[in-house]
């Protein structure tokens, strides 16, 4: 067993490296000092994985320990694919290793005639920005939520809007708060006849591609006045994250709070249903 532990372990630092260096954007200086080697090291191997084919537009070099990850995801939650990214304490740098990751797959499942749904989020952004540009013209894509008042890339309207552009599809948004007032109104702008159409869209999707955040500040939804001054309350109710506006404790299920009967979004009953859901995720 020893003949091989050499030439594995050596294996592995190539794909560490290849990660960091091509796909997070590390300098060869802050990959030396995170896997403590030397940087010569570091720019030696990086040029052998450009010169024999190791890295070309994906890497070809996964992980073991990520590799054990994602089949024990399977196993534990009954998912068709998984596909775990290495961890950085960088925000911005972990999700374009998460985009690149999901953009890979995303890119082999989109096809023409599909009704493709979309949440938001910086990580899903960044998914998009990675995605191949094609022309759809029979494809759709509808937002899963409803929007905020302020503007922004990782508003539920950016984001539907940055995707329907790189895929050349018809976009579709619900055009209603997030959140609403209170369970009356709610009601009132559901039997509107275009928000229920788009969440009847929204529904009948072939694809959907959503994010999931805690309950801190990294949360961009932790923000809007009306969940950051509850998120004691959600807490006391056994919150821990959100995924498409509805709060979810440690099991997944939805917690007993006036803000999941107010909001205005695919509910994680209805996601389940869609032939094909992605969760883009770290952190």
């Amino acid at each position: 067993r020893s003949r091989h532990a050499a030439p594995q372990v050596f294996e592995q630092l190539r794909a560490r490296i290849a990660w960091y260096y091509f796909v997070a954007g590390l300098t060869q200086q802050e990959i030396s000092d995170r896997l403590g080697i030397a940087r010569a090291r570091v720019n030696k191997i990086a040029g052998q994985l450009r010169s024999d084919g190791s890295v070309v537009i994906d890497i070809r070099l996964p992980l073991a320990s990520c590799v054990g990850l994602e089949e024990k995801l399977k196993d534990v939650y009954g998912l068709k694919s998984a596909a775990v990214v290495p961890a950085l304490d960088d925000d911005e740098q972990q999700r374009r290793m998460l985009g690149e990751a999901a953009a890979s797959i995303l890119d082999e499942m989109i096809a023409d005639g599909q009704g493709i749904s979309v949440g938001w989020g910086r990580t899903l952004s960044a998914t998009i920005k990675q995605l191949r540009s094609r022309r759809l013209r029979d494809s759709s894509v509808v937002s899963l939520m409803g929007g905020l008042t302020r503007g922004s890339e990782t508003n539920t309207f950016g984001v539907s809007t940055e995707l329907a552009k790189t895929l050349g599809a018809d976009c579709y948004y619900i055009t209603a708060p997030v959140y609403c007032p209170c369970v009356e109104s709610r009601e009132f702008l559901l039997q509107h006849s275009g928000v229920n159409e788009v969440m009847e869209r929204a529904r009948r999707s072939d694809l959907s591609i959503v994010s999931c955040g805690d309950l801190t500040s990294r949360t961009p939804l932790t923000a809007i006045n009306s969940v950051h001054e509850r998120l004691p309350q959600l807490r006391k109710c056994g919150a821990i994250g959100e995924i498409l506006g509805t709060f979810l404790d440690a099991h997944g299920v939805p917690v007993a709070h006036e803000l999941n009967e107010t909001v205005i979004a695919m509910s994680p009953a209805d996601l389940k249903k869609v032939p094909n859901s992605i969760l883009i995720s770290g952190g």
